[in-house]
């Protein structure tokens, strides 16, 4: 009979288990959407900052998305204020940033939270299956990356410091 409950459990588990394209996301906009239109596609998914000393990333991921995405691959940048206060801005003012000073073309998203109690339901699953060093899966600082494969498969996380040019090698692998 235990054995009977802990398969159960296991099933249960096991259906209940959300993919990555079922989490309910706000675009830049505030408007309701999951990652469903992106099903099929290789992400590259970034927590970001307007006042960081890695905002300058936003030219080189701008790069990666205009050179595949016709190959089925798109950047998702989610704004992120936990690191330093380094993104004070509103969505309409984020939205109007990344296209003017850094001529941003991909998908923006509301801000959120990647760390702590409040932290975005996306990035706990993407911390929990791509952790960090040794382990951890604490988000360290803005402009983290996680790369995710057509089948919605969490490939790999890469530090702030990684640049878009240094993972163009990795998304030309997957597409």
């Amino acid at each position: 009979m235990k054995a009977l409950f802990i398969l159960i459990t296991l099933w249960s588990s096991l259906m209940s288990a959300q993919s990555i394209y079922d989490f309910d996301v706000l675009n830049v906009r505030k408007e309701k959407t999951t990652l469903a239109p992106y099903r099929g596609k290789v992400m590259l998914i970034v927590n970001t900052a307007s006042r960081c000393g890695f905002t300058p990333q936003f030219t080189g991921l701008e790069k990666l998305y205009q050179a595949h995405k016709n190959k089925g691959f798109v950047v998702l940048g989610f704004p992120c204020n936990q690191f330093g206060s380094q993104e004070p801005l509103n969505e309409p003012q984020i939205e109007k940033f990344c296209r003017i000073d850094y001529g941003v073309t991909f998908p923006m998203f509301a801000k959120i939270e990647v760390n702590g109690a409040n932290a975005h339901p996306l990035y706990r699953y993407l911390k929990q299956h791509a952790p960090g060093v040794l382990g951890s899966e604490a988000i360290k600082w803005n402009f983290t990356k996680f790369l995710v494969d057509r089948n919605g498969r969490i490939v790999r996380r890469y530090a702030p410091s990684t640049t878009p040019e240094a993972i163009d090698a990795d998304i030309k692998g997957l597409l």
